[in-house]
């Protein structure tokens, strides 16, 4: 898996964590990063991506649900719920070009959600461009 890709995973998963556990600290995220990762380079790009969503997280939770018709934030899949996160921020915040930032996002509703989550990711994503 290349680098950046397997950063995203890893932010995904740190995003996942702090969603359903809401007191993750700024160490606790750090120490996750180096267990995960070991290039510094990487470490610091996942790091961008979790602290931008957190940053951005209710601008980007009001955005999608706007575009994601008849779907609450709430009422989706917690991985999906956090795979558009990133997605989003990546299209709105990140310097990341808009066609990768969506490729990756789908990549991960691939590996990590369920049979339809490619598809709805990607609904919702196009909708932001």
């Amino acid at each position: 898996m290349a680098g950046r890709s397997r950063a995203r995973e890893v932010a995904l998963q740190a995003l996942f964590q702090e969603d359903l556990n809401p007191q993750e600290s700024p160490k606790l995220l750090s120490q996750f990063l180096a267990a995960r990762l070991k290039s510094d380079q990487l470490r610091d790009f996942a790091q961008q991506l979790v602290m931008g969503v957190k940053r951005n997280q209710a601008e980007l939770d009001t955005l999608l649900e706007t575009k994601a018709a008849n779907w609450s934030l709430r009422r989706m899949a917690a991985t999906d719920r956090n795979i558009l996160r990133l997605g989003a921020y990546e299209i709105r915040h990140a310097d990341t070009p808009n066609p990768v930032a969506i490729d990756e996002a789908i990549e991960l509703a691939k590996r990590f959600g369920s049979d339809q989550s490619s598809q709805f990711v990607n609904g919702i994503l196009d909708k932001l461009l």
